[in-house]
């Protein structure tokens, strides 16, 4: 546990399981369905708000923006004050967001809620990552933060289909209204299961904005913003690429999401226990994972069983989030809570790049399939920014 925790009962386990881990899990459960609920609702939320339906994906684009934001500006912020209190406030923020998003009248507050809502969505994962290493022995962190993150898969799976389904039945606003529901349980869970801590007084704005002098930070932040853009690449336009490929009907596409929120989930699991063995071994066994994987997209999409293992295999790319999410808190020094926060914000501006690369390829002209070789090539700048990372690190050692 943490030099800060003052745990006011035991950290209460079930089969190796923390309630403290679950109710953090909750949490990204909650942040994950959020995210990703809208995506599936865009035409009803256009008709009921009199839009097209290319400008209700403002909402989206509301939401990334207040990630990447509010992600390094409140872990500067909170970093001084009890994390245990920085996750409710967080989660209460998130709450709030989503709350107003199902209540709101017009399109322009409706962008503004998305906004809200995406402000604590990278500071409560960064926090939460700290909180679960926090609790266990250092060769067990990568399992806590995979535990912790699991909601999050788990969303992509389960969270986000069960959302869309009940907004096409209850109309668009339920799909926020049910997300806040879960922000709040995540609130009461936080209050029963997560221990308190003292915070860290010496902590202060500047010291948290020192991470951004370390070369290894930017480095590692550079291997998710470009290594991880190729997931987001081909996801971004998944659904034309199995009905216009694959030749699967687009009753089909539902299934093969869940296929790659199964694989995201498997990824989970096993890079958890990867970064455990070893960090720098997880990220670079992960990146030539990805390689290969959107190079068997591009090249052999043509089957729908092959077309199945392949998204399977993309989600699966997400084994090297656990490692990462750990290795920039061991490289961050005292500023820990900025450089965790800001891993997130990495991950959706890969999210932007892969699905803007990647849609450059189809315009011009290359094929749905093309997004695949989009990744592979921005999977070879993050295995280049990688070799750089180790080569730095092995030289900083000789001297």
């Amino acid at each position: 546990m943490s030099d800060t925790a003052l745990p006011s009962h035991p950290v209460a386990r079930f089969g190796g399981v923390s309630m403290a881990e679950v109710a953090l899990a909750v949490g990204g459960f909650g942040i994950g369905t959020g995210e990703f609920a809208i995506m599936g609702l865009l035409p009803q939320v256009a008709q009921d708000l009199a839009v097209s339906v290319p400008r209700a994906g403002i909402v989206i684009s509301a939401y990334a923006l207040g990630v990447v934001v509010g992600a390094p500006l409140i872990a500067v912020v909170a970093a001084r004050y009890a994390r245990h209190t920085v996750l409710l406030t967080l989660m209460a923020l998130f709450a709030l967001g989503n709350i107003a998003s199902a209540l709101v009248p017009s399109f322009g507050l409706l962008v503004t809620a998305r906004f809200l809502a995406g402000l604590p969505h990278g500071a409560y994962f960064g926090v939460a990552a700290l909180v679960a290493a926090g609790m266990v022995a250092p060769h067990q962190r990568g399992r806590a933060i995979g535990r912790v993150m699991m909601g999050l898969t788990i969303a992509t799976l389960l969270g986000t289909p069960l959302a869309a389904w009940f907004g096409q039945a209850l109309g668009w606003r339920a799909a926020f209204a049910i997300v806040g529901c879960i922000s709040l349980l995540t609130i009461v869970l936080t209050m029963v299961f997560v221990p308190k801590d003292r915070g860290n007084a010496a902590s202060s704005p500047l010291r948290e904005l020192g991470a951004l002098k370390k070369l290894q930070v930017w480095l590692t932040l550079g291997i998710c913003a470009i290594g991880c853009g190729g997931m987001f690449a081909t996801f971004s336009y998944i659904t034309p690429a199995l009905t216009e490929v694959a030749g699967l009907s687009l009753s089909s596409v539902p299934l093969m999401l869940s296929v790659f929120g199964a694989g995201m989930i498997l990824g989970n699991i096993i890079g958890a226990r990867l970064a455990d063995w070893s960090l720098l071994k997880a990220i670079g066994l992960g990146l030539v994972f990805n390689l290969a994987a959107l190079l068997l997209f591009y090249a052999t999409m043509y089957s729908p069983a092959i077309a199945m293992f392949n998204i399977l295999s993309i989600g699966f790319g997400f084994l090297m989030v656990p490692a990462m999410q750990t290795r920039l808190m061991d490289v961050a020094g005292d500023a820990q809570t900025l450089a965790a926060a800001l891993m997130h914000s990495a991950f959706n501006l890969a999210n932007a790049l892969g699905a803007w690369l990647g849609g450059m390829a189809i315009a011009a002209g290359y094929g749905w399939t093309s997004t695949g070789l989009v990744g592979a090539v921005m999977a070879v700048f993050g295995i280049g920014i990688f070799v750089v990372s180790v080569a730095v690190e092995r030289s900083s050692r000789r001297i």
